[in-house]
C-alpha cells in the first residue's frame, strides 16, 4: 500500500521509520526478582550513583533511543505523592538534567521504606506518560508508564538500602536489582 502511494523508492524510508517505531515500543515481559530488593525502573545504562543527601542515594539510568522505554515501579508499596515539573530538555545523559528537565516525580511507600523515581524527559523525549494514580497499590516490577524516546529515570534511596548497582552498568526495568534492604 505504502509502496503504491509513494512509489517504490520513497516508500523504503517510511517502511524503516513504521519498523523503528514497532521496536522503539516494545514491551517484553520480565521476571520480577522477590525479596526485599529495588528494582530498576528502566531499562539502560547506570550513568550516575550520587550521595543527594546524607539519607539519601540517587541512581540515574539514561535510556538511549534502543533501550525498552516502559518504566516499572521500583518497590512494592502505594503510590503517595506525585508531581508534575515543566522544565528544560536538555541531554538526559547529563548531570543537570536530573534538576533542570521537565519531569514526573512519582513517592511510593513501600513496608518500612518510602522511595522516589522520577521519569525525565530528555532532549528528544518530549512526551511523559504515566498511568498509575495516587493511593494505588503497586507490586515491584509493575508497568507505570513510559517516557517516549531518550530520556532518563532517577530512582532515590533512603540509607535503609544498600546499593548494588554500579555506574556503567547495563539494567533491565523490572529485572536488575539496584538495591538490596538492610535487614532489620
Amino acid at each position: 500500500m505504502v509502496a503504491w502511494l509513494a512509489g517504490p523508492i520513497w516508500s523504503i524510508p517510511l517502511v524503516i521509520l513504521a519498523l523503528f517505531c514497532l521496536y522503539f515500543f516494545r514491551d517484553p515481559d520480565r521476571e520480577i526478582p522477590q525479596g526485599p530488593v529495588a528494582v530498576s525502573p528502566a531499562d539502560g545504562k547506570v550513568v550516575s550513583i550520587k550521595q543527594e543527601s546524607p539519607t539519601a542515594t540517587r541512581i540515574s539510568i539514561f535510556l538511549n533511543i534502543f533501550d525498552v522505554h516502559v518504566n516499572r515501579a521500583p518497590i512494592t508499596g502505594r503510590i503517595v505523592d506525585i508531581q508534575y515539573h515543566h522544565g528544560e530538555f536538555l541531554v538526559a545523559s547529563k548531570e543537570e538534567a536530573s534538576a533542570s528537565n521537565e519531569q514526573n516525580v512519582v513517592t511510593v511507600q513501600g513496608e518500612g521504606t518510602r522511595v522516589v523515581f522520577k521519569q525525565i524527559a530528555g532532549l528528544i523525549a518530549r512526551r511523559i506518560v504515566f498511568s498509575k494514580k495516587i493511593n494505588q497499590p503497586l507490586t515491584a516490577g509493575e508497568r507505570v508508564g513510559m517516557i517516549k524516546f531518550g530520556s532518563r529515570v532517577d530512582l532515590i534511596l533512603g540509607p535503609e538500602w544498600m546499593i548494588t548497582a554500579i555506574p556503567g552498568q547495563r539494567v533491565q526495568g523490572g529485572a536488575s536489582i539496584l538495591a538490596v534492604r538492610h535487614e532489620e
